[in-house]
């Protein structure tokens, strides 16, 4: 079944490490699945903790499905010398839910803000391929509850569409927690409406 919109999104494979050097200065990039600002703060301060006598701690990281929050920060920087070239290379990735925080140690030469665009920006690429990228689909999450007799009638409607079985409760009744790929919740909502037998909310 197919739509309009994308209901993709993609994100590292995994969390990597890289370095560069330009006219002297020490550019230690890293990369980070990160799902919340509190998992940002997080690791940013084992950075901190790691690198404590670092002349610089910039970063940028996205989050949200659909790239909604983003933030740069040039750490004492140039203004958008480091933080915003960083979050360009995460952005030209299409990537979310990543952190990359590029570590500078100043190596006596002064790079300008040309030379500081470029560095932190080649910085943050190179860190970025280095954790590979994965594809994920965005989902809709729905409570399908029926007697237990009619369970099988929880399978048939699913069965068309792209799901995943959350969890199952068995209690009174049945209680299936679901999820449907996005480009098709607005069709199964509408087939569940016409199946009498079992009550569906989103949640």
């Amino acid at each position: 079944m197919s739509s309009l919109f994308s209901d993709t999104y993609n994100i590292i494979e995994h969390d990597s490490e890289t370095s560069i050097r330009e006219r002297g200065s020490k550019f230690l990039a890293y990369t980070f699945k990160v799902h919340s600002e509190l998992e940002v703060k997080e690791k940013l301060l084992q950075l901190k903790s790691k690198y404590p006598d670092a002349t610089h701690h910039c970063y940028a990281y996205v989050l949200g499905e659909g790239q909604e929050a983003q933030r740069a920060n040039d750490d004492g920087e140039p203004a958008n010398s480091a933080g915003r070239p960083i979050l360009r290379s995460i952005i030209s990735a299409e990537l979310t839910y990543v952190l990359v925080v590029v570590v500078r140690y100043f190596g006596g030469t002064l790079l300008g803000i040309p030379g500081l665009i470029s560095a932190y920006g080649d910085a943050a690429k190179s860190a970025l391929l280095l954790s590979g990228k994965m594809q994920r689909i965005q989902e809709d999450f729905f409570e399908i509850s029926a007697n237990f007799e009619h369970e099988q009638h929880i399978h048939q409607l699913l069965k068309p569409y792209d799901h995943r079985i959350v969890d199952r409760e068995y209690l009174e009744n049945v209680k299936y927690r679901i999820s449907i790929r996005r480009n098709q919740a607005m069709q199964f909502l509408s087939k569940a409406e016409e199946a009498y037998l079992l009550q569906v909310k989103s949640v």
